[in-house]
């Protein structure tokens, strides 16, 4: 999700340049000249700002934890300042929500749209980590300002993502493609995540060859982006495809998130010549978790859950980490391995608030559905009352309703 939020900055701020002023980002070659100014100036919260947002981009490019230490050290004369300017505002959730401190980084956009309601940024930001939370319809709300203070990609983007997540995945999807067909004037970063949330949305409809087309068209576009890289990946490794998943990603294993799908695929392809290989990525990967803990990042509970499950066969180990993952995060990958480990471990029970929140999100997605089939039912008291309809988008997307 990190790397869906950085994508969204960006297109926010190409979108929303005419209503109010984005924050200006450092080339990576500004930052180290912005570092020492800041140094003499340490309380000015723009230039604060302006190189706390040119880490989390150079994360990007250069993913290192280091990144977001020192975007955090920039702010930290306002580190629990509910008053503070701004842009240090927007800067600090989206550290906290690297985090997943997501509850501190709402209640800093809601303070940033208190005084700045126009601000398509922090309503872009607002939606996507409502998204991460598992509460979609929530995100639909945050999206429908977008209308007006965004482009039309953008906003179709958005508010696709989310009622695609509530149940209306295939009107989602038929709305975000007509609209991407209609903006081929749209910047690049705006209609690279559009493809690649139509390949998601695809994804779990089941209808892959269309998949596998808009994950192709979105790479072209963007090669090196690795959110797109990471769930093309994991489409080519559910399709049995391990070796495309493995040339996909054999030159780009710096980020965690890549790194892990490369093992997988190397542990997929099963061949004897490959299993020191295997082990010296599982070693490298322990690693690497274990370094997440001791800085007390908890960000990464549901790749290590997959870890532990998958690489390991560690399914009780496997489940306590998917477990505490889903007090927080709540995306269908999420919702995935506490089912596979839940499966893996015999113990079904340990999936029922995760079928709860199915049924109250009404979303749709093949894989999930397959792996709740080999559940045994809930007991009809467990299951909670159909939500609340509401509609939460403007009427020329009435398609993406909830309710009747």
């Amino acid at each position: 999700m990190k790397w869906l939020l950085l994508v969204l900055a960006s297109i926010a701020a190409a979108s929303a340049a005419a209503h109010d002023r984005a924050i200006d980002s450092p080339a990576p070659i500004e930052l180290a000249i912005l570092r020492e100014e800041l140094a003499r100036r340490p309380e000015d919260p723009s230039l604060a700002a302006q190189v706390a947002l040119g880490y989390l981009q150079l994360d990007q490019m250069e993913p290192d934890p280091r990144n977001f230490d020192t975007a955090n050290a920039a702010l930290a004369p306002w580190r629990d300042d509910p008053r503070a300017p701004l842009d240090v505002l927007f800067v600090r959730a989206r550290i906290r929500q690297h985090r997943h401190e997501f509850d501190a980084a709402l209640a800093d956009l809601d303070r940033l749209l208190a005084r700045q309601p126009r601000n398509a940024q922090a309503w872009f930001t607002k939606a996507i980590i409502l998204q991460a939370r598992g509460r979609p319809d929530e995100a639909l709300r945050s999206c429908a300002p977008l209308w007006r203070l965004a482009g039309q990609l953008s906003a179709a983007a958005c508010t696709s993502s989310a009622a695609s997540l509530a149940g209306r995945a295939d009107a989602s999807y038929r709305v975000l493609a007509e609209s991407l067909a209609r903006s081929v004037a749209a910047p690049d970063s705006q209609r690279q995540w559009a493809l690649t949330t139509l390949a998601e949305i695809a994804v779990r409809m089941g209808r892959h060859p269309d998949a596998e087309r808009h994950f192709r068209a979105s790479l072209e576009i963007t090669p090196n982006h690795v959110y797109t890289l990471g769930a093309y990946a994991d489409f080519l490794l559910d399709q049995h495809r391990a070796g495309e998943a493995r040339a996909l990603l054999q030159d780009r294993t710096d980020p965690d998130a890549l790194l892990l799908r490369f093992a997988l695929a190397e542990q997929a392809l099963g061949t004897p010549q490959r299993a020191d290989r295997v082990a010296e990525l599982i070693a490298e990967l322990r690693t690497r978790f274990d370094a997440h803990r001791a800085r007390g990042d908890h960000a990464h509970l549901g790749p290590e859950a997959r870890f532990e499950l998958h690489l390991l066969a560690h399914p009780a180990r496997a489940l306590d980490l998917a477990q505490q993952n889903w007090t927080s995060q709540r995306e269908p990958r999420d919702a995935r391995i506490l089912l596979e480990a839940s499966l893996a471990a015999h113990r079904p029970e340990a999936a029922a608030p995760l079928r709860r929140w199915l049924d109250e999100t009404g979303l749709e997605d093949v894989r999930l559905l397959e792996l709740v089939a080999q559940l045994p039912p809930l007991d009809r008291a467990d299951v909670p009352p159909e939500p609340t309809p509401f509609v939460a988008v403007p009427s020329s997307t009435s398609g993406l309703r909830r309710g009747p």
